[in-house]
């Protein structure tokens, strides 16, 4: 057992390196100011309106982004369901791909295929139609959480899919119930844990992003991520940049304790 235990020795060392004492310096540089002295005037300072506005605008796009995400996912997961494919096939395979390229990429990418002179717009000026004008815009923003994020949302309903007896939903339509209630009273109660674990893991990433805010929607959309992000890098006020991320914690300690609630047993897991 003890032997067992010195197997995880460089799991715990790379925790406390990595995940313990990062943690503790911004909850250090959070509760301090310049002096070292406690404060809580980096917390408070979430109620500026600057700060208030990138709160409720990353507010706003991350809810609409998962929103978008469940609408897409859900269907496409019931449809890879009924493929009877499992988990290690080709189509799921393809389907989680990008999932393997460096994120940054695909937003550049995207900034490529957007942007006003890019490979969209020249497609519809060739095609003598209007150009778009999405590039640096929320909708721009949204459109790159949604590419990223998308599979996160689809693997847990897909798990929790594929997890239901058939058996369950043939005595279902055996006792007379139509596709719209077997559906209703079945299938989409048993994947509410899927749907929760997905919910959680696009909104968390899509509240914290800087990355897609930064390259899609340029200098004039600010969302709370970026401003945490140029507290540490341009203004080097840790001190307030680790204020704000604590208040980013509350919010997915509170996501977290929901899914929590309503999938115990771990049931929605891609895993």
């Amino acid at each position: 057992m003890n032997k067992k235990k010195l197997l995880g020795t460089p799991y715990f060392i790379w925790s406390a390196i990595f995940i313990i004492i990062p943690l503790c310096m911004v909850f250090y540089y959070g509760f301090t100011d310049k002096s070292g002295a406690f404060t809580l005037e980096n917390i408070i300072a979430i109620s500026s309106p600057e700060h208030a506005k990138a709160l409720y605008l990353a507010l706003g796009l991350s809810l609409i982004s998962t929103l978008i995400c469940l609408l897409l996912a859900y269907p496409l997961a019931m449809i890879l369901c009924g493929l009877n494919v499992n988990q290690h096939s080709f189509i799921v395979l393809i389907f989680i791909l990008p999932m393997w390229m460096n994120f940054l990429l695909r937003t550049l990418a995207w900034q490529t295929l957007l942007e006003k002179t890019g490979v969209i717009n020249s497609l519809l000026s060739f095609l003598h139609l209007p150009a778009l004008t999405i590039i640096n815009t929320p909708y721009a923003i949204i459109l790159g959480m949604v590419y990223n994020f998308l599979p996160f949302m689809v693997l847990p309903i897909y798990n929790a899919l594929v997890k239901i007896d058939p058996n369950v939903i043939n005595a279902a339509k055996d006792l007379g119930a139509n596709g719209l209630q077997v559906f209703a009273k079945i299938t989409l109660p048993l994947t509410l844990p899927g749907i929760i674990s997905g919910i959680t893991m696009v909104f968390i990433p899509a509240l914290t992003t800087f990355v897609i805010s930064k390259l899609l929607g340029g200098s004039k959309i600010l969302l709370i991520g970026n401003v945490v992000e140029e507290e540490f890098t341009q203004a080097g006020n840790w001190h307030l940049g680790s204020g704000l991320s604590i208040v980013l914690m509350l919010f997915i300690i509170i996501n977290m304790v929901i899914s929590s609630i309503f999938d115990k047993d771990g049931e929605g897991s891609v895993l």
